[in-house]
């Protein structure tokens, strides 16, 4: 039997919602077996609460110790969780069982699915969403609607962070992307992202193309190359932050948490080249920060701005107008 219960709703307007998988990713060595939290969106809500937002997270966990695990990770960063988070029987998981030769394997037992019938959605000043969430029914399929009925009444941000072995064929998978991409204001991929979804393309022409389909703005980050923050009438390509790389674990997460927090610094209409400049300058160091450390620990607020403060002046941007075809 599913749990009936049901967190108590938050009682002020929450800046950002986040809906997404939250899981525990769970690691295998000939060491022995370690488990941390996990899921894109999860980690976005838990970065956003350490940079200092007010943040609610509508997941999917069950009434479990690992659910009950995660619930205590991202209470502890103030991520308030959100009635209808909790139809599960269990929580789901992302294995990695990593051999002696350090070749890894990988299995997943998710289950996506959310219960937004039974609270009323305050509009947020932004709406958060991605990876696998958007894409596994049938909790997707709530996603969407939940989109719809927003779209209007608050700024809608989207990280697909593809997954190709839970996407089923490369033409639904795109199908389904493009259809959020027709109801969200920002999207952000990676370069892994976007060479998965559009092969042969490079990241000005899938930018050009997601514009195209209604998007406002478009950031394609592409590691220690930086990352391109492109709108219908600018394009600026931003470099990272030099650093000394543990691990990258969570640098997406990372840089997405920090540029909900300069769109809602900035504001989200029509940014303007240097308003374009400083969200990608602000993510890109809230990557750095993870990247330096291992794990995925995002920077909290204070440790963004001194980073923001102390790093040595940054290259000029590069910036060109977008050639729309």
């Amino acid at each position: 039997m599913h749990n009936t219960g049901k967190p108590n709703p938050p009682q002020r307007v929450l800046d950002v919602v986040v809906i997404g998988e939250a899981l525990t990713d769970v690691v295998t060595t000939p060491e022995g077996t370690t488990e941390h939290p996990g899921g894109s969106p999860g980690n976005v809500a838990y970065g956003l609460a350490r940079l200092g937002v007010s943040t609610g997270l509508l997941t999917s966990i069950g009434a479990d110790r690992r659910g009950h695990a995660l619930e205590t990770h991202l209470a502890g960063a103030g991520v308030t969780l959100l009635p209808g988070s909790r139809p599960l029987e269990r929580t789901s998981t992302a294995t990695a069982t990593i051999a002696h030769d350090g070749s890894a394997s990988y299995a997943f037992d998710i289950t996506w699915d959310i219960e937004p019938q039974d609270y009323a959605l305050t509009p947020p000043k932004i709406l958060h969403t991605g990876s696998i969430a958007s894409f596994l029914s049938p909790g997707a399929g709530k996603i969407k609607t939940l989109l719809q009925q927003l779209r209007t009444e608050c700024t809608t941000t989207y990280d697909p962070n593809i997954r190709p072995a839970l996407l089923g064929t490369h033409t639904e998978a795109r199908h389904t992307f493009e259809e959020l991409v027709h109801l969200t204001n920002v999207v952000k991929l990676s370069d892994e992202d976007a060479q998965w979804l559009y092969p042969g393309k490079d990241p000005e022409e899938t930018a050009t193309h997601l514009l195209n389909l209604g998007a406002e703005l478009v950031i394609i980050t592409r590691g220690s190359s930086g990352s391109l923050l492109a709108t219908p009438s600018a394009a600026l390509s931003i470099p990272a932050v030099k650093c000394s790389v543990v691990d990258t674990i969570g640098a997406g997460d990372s840089y997405m948490s920090a540029l909900i927090l300069g769109l809602l610094t900035h504001g989200t209409n029509s940014p303007a080249p240097s308003a374009l400049n400083q969200l990608g300058r602000m993510a890109a160091a809230a990557a750095a920060i993870t990247v330096s450390r291992a794990g995925a620990k995002p920077p909290t607020g204070n440790e963004l701005r001194t980073q923001l403060e102390t790093q040595s002046q940054p290259h000029s941007p590069v910036g060109h107008p977008l050639s729309m075809p």
